[in-house]
């Protein structure tokens, strides 16, 4: 994602579990930022801003802190686990010209062949980048692929400019039939002999009671 959001700071002077929690109450996020061999910055971020801005992934962020700005991508966001709420963001300092290594979401597109199941068995690559075209995600087509074929890591396209930083041998897509599996087939049987008793002692029924109503 190569559009820069612009996110305005404040200096963070109080720390402690309390603080946190106010400064969350009054619509602010904890953050540091850090990078490039410079001591940590402890800020504030505006909260809806901030939120609408980590929607998207690997998003270009600049960073106005007073007089100054700074690009930087956020590299960890803790969220609350209940209400998903943002509670604190790591933010990693980025300049022009500089490669980073970062995690992509996979998008699978198209339709494996008929009666085929897809798994997608890693959700994201990692690729090695330049920090101002960071994609938001890689799209793989899964059109027309048959039972049993596979899509490695090495095998994707990846955009202009990236290298791949995972395994190219790991495994991102399997497409497979769906197979029962031995339990499931005996159930499966076990129910059919069920009913064909059923049926057979309805039968045998139905003759009894015609039987009996011939005799009479």
């Amino acid at each position: 994602m190569t559009d820069k959001l612009t996110l305005a700071a404040e200096t963070r002077t109080e720390f402690g579990k309390g603080y946190a929690r106010r400064a969350r109450a009054a619509g602010k996020i904890p953050a540091v930022l850090y990078g490039h061999g410079t001591d940590p910055v402890h800020i504030l971020l505006p909260g809806h801003d901030t939120m609408m801005a980590l929607k998207h992934q690997n998003a270009l962020l600049t960073i106005t802190l007073g007089s100054g700005s700074e690009m930087a991508i956020a590299k960890d966001v803790q969220r609350d686990p209940v209400r998903r709420i943002i509670e604190h963001v790591d933010l990693l300092l980025v300049k022009k010209g500089e490669k980073i290594t970062v995690d992509v979401a996979v998008h699978l597109e198209g339709e494996s062949a008929p009666g085929t199941i897809h798994v997608l068995e890693h959700s994201s690559l990692s690729i090695l980048a330049e920090a101002t075209n960071l994609p938001e995600s890689i799209t793989v087509s899964i059109e027309g692929l048959e039972d049993g074929a596979r899509i490695h890591a090495g095998e994707i396209t990846l955009p202009k400019g990236s290298e791949l930083a995972t395994d190219a041998d790991q495994m991102i897509v399997a497409i497979s039939v769906p197979r029962q599996s031995a339990a499931d087939e005996a159930d499966e049987a076990a129910a059919a002999e069920t009913a064909a008793e059923q049926s057979a002692a309805s039968a045998a029924a139905a003759d009894t009671a015609e039987a009996v109503k011939a005799a009479e």
